[in-house]
């Protein structure tokens, strides 16, 4: 059993629809108690470990049942034949709940930065691919000079799954757009889970490019815990698991998420979304979003704050 996790040593991590998996825990702890062996045996499956060497370690323990802030840095990974995979969506969590209150904070995948143990400077994204989750979590740390303490990553091939086993989703769309022959027209939408990870994925129609896409992965999000959190999704629990195990990778343990449902509920009370601007350039004819040393400054205090770090 695992319920502190210790700062100087080398910790493990493990591969997002990780928001969903997490806030789901933490706004529904009905859950747990009625389908406990269930949840455990998904959990079994989606736990996977790899080895790293933390780049911000943290001067102590992590304590849950201390209600200590945490963060979690959640990968949506396109991994296709012949294809190592990208993390084409990287959103990192810093749960606070003295404060009540979660940040999500959403990574451009084009943010050009140092990829740690890799030598180069490049777009973040190209952390995984280089390295897998180890080097995404190094990379993630270094650029906003935070601790992450987890990750969770979802395999978005298979998105469509857990949407769909939680019976769909309904989402606000701000933009009119047709992508892969299906049309989004502006308004309320109902969604399953095939349109939804279309409506997710588009980029290119978008005048705001990778920002907007980062929206409507946040709006998909979103809809998802809120139908997962609802007691009409209790009867398909066997299916949501099922996705999860089939999709979710998470370093999480099974006794840490039983602690985090314990003890963070209070936290899903209020999410805020952040985002980091930038400006878009060419280097060697490659596009890159440049964020500069006052944004980079303003993100990771404000990412500090919420984690009481000085």
């Amino acid at each position: 059993m695992r319920s502190e996790k210790p700062k100087r040593k080398k910790r493990k991590g493990l591969r997002i629809v990780g928001l969903v998996l997490l806030l789901l825990i933490i706004a529904v702890g009905v859950y747990v108690g009625v389908v406990y062996n269930s949840l455990s045996s998904a959990v079994d499956t989606m736990h996977q470990e790899v080895e790293r060497t933390p780049t911000k370690e943290r001067t102590d323990t992590l304590e849950l049942k201390k209600q200590e802030p945490f963060s979690v840095l959640m990968l949506g990974v396109d991994e296709r034949d012949g294809d190592s995979g990208r993390s084409d969506t990287m959103i990192v969590l810093s749960v606070n709940p003295e404060k009540e209150s979660v940040k999500m904070l959403s990574i451009p995948r084009d943010t050009r930065t140092e990829i740690v143990g890799h030598g180069t400077t490049d777009k973040i994204n190209h952390a995984y691919a280089f390295g897998g989750v180890a080097m995404a979590l190094d990379t993630v740390e270094n650029f906003l000079d935070i601790p992450i303490d987890y990750y969770i990553q979802v395999n978005m091939e298979g998105f469509s799954q857990i949407v769909d086993a939680v019976g769909g989703v309904t989402v606000d769309n701000d933009l009119d757009f047709t992508y892969e022959g299906v049309h989004f027209p502006k308004g309320q939408l109902t969604l399953n889970g095939d349109k939804a990870l279309k409506f997710s994925r588009m980029r290119y129609e978008d005048p705001r490019g990778d920002f907007g896409r980062q929206l409507r992965q946040r709006s998909i999000i979103q809809a998802v815990i809120n139908e997962g959190a609802s007691l009409n999704s209790l009867k398909n629990f066997d299916d949501i698991f099922d996705a999860l195990g089939n999709n979710v990778k998470t370093d999480i343990t099974f006794n840490e998420m039983v602690s985090i449902q314990a003890n963070y509920r209070s936290v899903a009370k209020t999410i805020d979304q952040l985002t980091i601007e930038g400006t878009g350039q060419r280097i060697d004819g490659i596009y890159y979003l440049i964020v500069d040393d006052a944004e980079k400054t303003r993100i990771q205090t404000e990412m500090k704050d919420q984690l009481n770090i000085q």
